[in-house]
Formats: structure tokens, sequence, C-alpha cells
């Protein structure tokens, strides 16, 4: 029967594993070379396989040690992050939220889908901009507590991941007064006229808008692209080209901004989506928010 698992033994091993060899681990530890190598083995009796194996003047990892060594890089990262969460649980009344937040979502959005874990809290919120792929990685990682996207996290059998719908927004198409002499009264074939912004093919949302102009005949004047939505919309506003947003946005886009509303983008919307990881204790807010996913069965946002 195999001995108790010894979390030092692992250390050991992560440390031999980084550095190539029992003699630099030794020297990393300041530790003899004969006492590195005995908890190595130590581990691997009390997990049944050999982990490492001699390469050179070296070891090399083992296919047993490179799954181990996937499982130490984890653990030890989450332990490296201890001493901070300790520190801010003992001094800080308020509770931390680190959210991904993929490039494609619309900016615009992200209050109204966190309000559920906001609400009636003291929340530190850390918001992460970056490319799904990447927030994925690090959601995985438990760098991340939640994803905010506009898209599901796609399949993937070595990740443990799950969307929740968070619901949809209608989209309209927008532009500056500026602009547009009598083409709100040609829309939606002002579009091949009138200079347009569309999101990249990076975002869920651009397909979408293909197949609408595919259905209504138009071949858009596209002389922009943005995988970022504010950035989209910022140059929208600016004059650069008509732009669709999702309608929830219309009173800030008209009003604040004042452009004008061109037309409707008929069954064209936004998608919400948020993706959590496994874990045994879930955060409390993220468990609001995905409790609000659930009750509220994917209502739009506005």
């Amino acid at each position: 029967m195999a001995t108790s698992f010894n979390y030092r033994h692992l250390y050991y091993f992560w440390v031999v594993a980084k550095e190539g060899g029992m003699a630099r681990a030794a020297q990393r530890l300041d530790m003899a070379v004969q006492t590195v190598s005995a908890q190595v083995r130590e581990l691997e009796r009390s997990l049944g396989h050999a982990l490492l194996k001699p390469a050179g003047r070296g070891v090399a990892l083992t296919e047993a040690g490179a799954a181990a060594l996937a499982q130490a890089e984890l653990i030890f990262q989450l332990g490296e992050q201890l001493p901070g969460l300790v520190r801010e649980a003992a001094t800080e009344r308020s509770v931390r939220l680190a959210v991904g937040i993929s490039d494609g979502l619309p900016k615009l959005a992200v209050p109204q889908l966190l309000q559920p874990a906001m609400a009636g809290h003291q929340v530190r919120l850390l918001c992460h901009e970056d490319e799904i792929e990447r927030l994925l990685a690090e959601l995985a990682l438990h760098r991340l507590d939640v994803v905010l996207s506009d898209r599901p996290a796609p399949p993937n059998p070595n990740l443990k991941l799950y969307s929740h719908a968070l619901g949809e927004a209608p989209v309209a198409w927008y532009a500056p007064a500026a602009l547009l002499g009598s083409a709100t009264q040609d829309f939606p074939a002002c579009l091949g006229r009138l200079p347009v912004l569309l999101p990249t093919t990076h975002g869920a949302l651009r397909a979408r808008l293909e197949h609408w102009f595919e259905r209504v005949g138009v071949r858009p004047l596209v002389v922009g692209e943005f995988e970022d939505s504010a950035l989209l919309a910022t140059f929208g506003r600016s004059g650069s080209g008509a732009f669709p947003a999702p309608q929830w946005s219309h009173d800030e886009l008209t009003r604040v901004h004042g452009l004008t509303l061109l037309g409707h983008c008929t069954d064209v919307a936004e998608h919400f989506y948020l993706i959590t990881a496994q874990r045994k204790i879930q955060h409390p807010l993220v468990q609001r928010l995905v409790a609000a996913a659930t009750a509220g069965g994917g209502t739009s946002p506005a």
C-alpha cells in the first residue's frame, strides 16, 4: 500500500523539476543532495510511479512526472497567493472579486452584469480585459474568480469550465448626425454608402452581423474594425462612421452623445455569458452571480 502523501516531498520534487537537477535544487534549498534525492524517492514511493529519469548530468520528467509537475505548479502558485489573501482578509472589510472581461464584450454591460454580486456588499473589484482564450486559462488556474464573455467557453476535456447564459440585448445601428443627411430614410441600404465600423471576426457578434448583411442584401462600406467594443464606440461617437450597439445603451448614445438611431438590426443580439471554473469551494459572490443567472433564465441586462 502506498505511504501517505506528503506536500513537503512534493515541494522538493517541484524544485528539482524547476532546476533541472538534484544538485541545483539542493543548492537552492540549502540542503544536501542526498537529502533532496531521498525526499523525491519518498514522493515517488507514495505515488507508486517514477517521476524523474536521468538526462545527461541532470534529470528529466517521466510522463507521470509531467502530470505531477502540472499539479504542483497549480498548488504552489495558489500557495504564493495565500499571504496576500490572508492579509487582505485581515485588514479590509471588502470582498475581493477578480473578473476577466472578454475584449469583445460591450463594456457598458459589465456593471449591469455584475450587479447581483455588487449589491449590498463592499466589493474590491479587480477587472482584467484580454482575449477569451487567455482569460479562460487564468480562470482554470484560479487566478480569476469568473469571466464575462460574449460567447460560451469552447469544449475542452482538460478544463472543467461552466457557461451560464446571462441573457441578450438586441442590436441597433447608430451614427453621428453630421454623417446622415437623409440616410435614416433609407435603412439598412444606407450602410452601403455610409462609412461603417464593425467588430472584428474575433468577436462573436461579427458573424451575426455578416449573416444579417446577407439577409438584407447590403454590402457595408467598412472603414474600421475593432477588437475592443469600447474603442469601436469611441470612434463611432467621434464621427468616424455608423456602428452597431446594444439597444440598452440607446439613451446614453442618443441623449448624452447626440447620436442618431439609424434602425434596428432584426434578429441580431449581443449575448452575455458568465463562465466559472470547477472548485471545491466556490467564491460566495460568484455563487450569487450564478444564482441570479439561473433565476433570471437568461434575460437582457437592460
